[in-house]
């Protein structure tokens, strides 16, 4: 018991003793100025993102060594490039000879060509820095693996079936056009929409097919990029199509045309962002009419057979304009290919500043018919004394 409260002193003398040491004895503390600051790490500069203006080359994701497996499949792909390569030789050698006969067969010779298309996209395919690039953006479509990959992606990964899913469900087809098969992929973007007391400059953003855009988003022409899979130049007609114009005299709608441009040439090699593409038939914007549903907003770009002639388009003709006679008139089919694109819009006060600044006329407004009051004659009189 003794020996309990003598460790219970100890330690209470110890605690006193540290407790009341006197405060002169500590060492004074400097007072920087600097240390009072808050101490911040130094941001790292952030990457730029990956694209062909900014490239980057492919990295192993691992070393030699590393995972045996993976350096075994690099190796097998490897080997059957060069056996893929061979045979292109082979097959190369016998299209010369088939092309240089006296009589060539045309069957032939494009099944040749078929073949030897095909073992150049194999041969490329499977190398893991070929589908890297495609996946960043950084797609040389002068190559044909490069093409077919980049093609591939937009009809099996959602892209073109979103696409036809809304101008169809949307009735762009056939209120619009009777048929539509795109065959490359058309994007469109608009700048994003910014409040007054935002002051910087509108980034552009990609428009998903069948969204509402407000009308001063579409004041200016949208930005078109393309991605063709065809390496020959050919020849497209742009139109942009507003088909929900009320039309009063037989209770319909009437289409509007906002935007035409013929004889555009397009190829697998030709920039991304489609360019000279407001000389002919100015970009009016949208102006859907108080009172109306929302209204369709078609963009396509349909094929030429050849140059075609194609007088300005005044734009007090541009009511009632007709994409299916002028389809049949210059011979172009949309059912043959081309790219598409449609969004939608409704009215808002903007409208009202684009009649009265741009198109310079009255501003329509429709609504439901006012029913007819039943009491109007009596409506006011007493009904107590005549």
């Amino acid at each position: 018991m003794l020996a309990i409260r003598r460790l219970q002193f100890q330690s209470v003398r110890l605690v006193s003793t540290a407790t009341l040491q006197p405060a002169s004895s500590a060492a004074p503390v400097p007072e920087d100025a600097s240390l009072k600051k808050r101490r911040t790490r130094p941001l790292k500069p952030r990457r730029p993102k990956i694209s062909l203006e900014q490239p980057r080359e492919w990295k192993r994701p691992l070393a030699y060594g590393v995972l045996p497996a993976f350096d075994e499949a690099l190796k097998f792909i490897k080997a059957d490039s060069e056996s893929l390569k061979r045979e292109m030789q082979d097959v190369q050698a016998l299209l010369t000879a088939a092309k240089q006969a006296p009589e060539p067969d045309p069957a032939a010779v494009r099944q040749m060509e078929e073949k030897l298309d095909y073992l150049d996209i194999q041969r490329e395919i499977n190398f893991p820095q070929v589908q890297w690039k495609c996946a960043n953006g950084m797609a040389d479509m002068a190559k044909a693996v490069d093409r077919h990959i980049i093609e591939q992606r937009w009809r099996k990964e959602g892209a073109l079936d979103l696409l036809m899913e809304r101008i169809h469900q949307m009735h762009v087809v056939p209120d619009v056009v009777p048929d539509l098969h795109p065959s490359f992929d058309l994007r469109v973007s608009f700048p994003e929409h910014q409040t007054k007391m935002e002051t910087t400059a509108p980034k552009y953003k990609f428009v998903e097919p069948g969204l509402y855009l407000l009308p001063e988003q579409t004041l200016n022409p949208p930005r078109l990029h393309k991605d063709v899979f065809h390496t020959d130049e050919r020849l497209y007609t742009l139109i942009m199509v507003d088909p929900d114009v009320p039309e009063e005299v037989n209770n319909t709608f009437q289409p509007y045309l906002h935007w035409l441009q013929p004889n555009i040439p397009l190829s697998a090699t030709s920039p991304s962002l489609i360019s000279n593409i407001n000389s002919h038939t100015k970009y009016t914007p949208p102006h859907p009419h108080k009172g109306t549903p929302y209204h369709r907003y078609a963009v396509l770009l349909l094929p030429q057979k050849s140059h075609i002639d194609v007088p300005v388009v005044e734009i007090h003709q541009r009511l009632g304009f007709s994409v299916r006679e002028f389809i049949a008139r210059h011979d172009l089919d949309p059912s043959t290919g081309g790219g598409a694109h449609m969004w939608r819009g409704e009215w808002n006060p903007t409208v009202s500043r684009i009649y009265r600044d741009l198109l310079k006329t009255k501003e329509p407004i429709y609504g439901k018919p006012p029913k007819p009051d039943r009491y109007a004659d009596v409506r006011g009189k007493n009904r107590y004394f005549s």
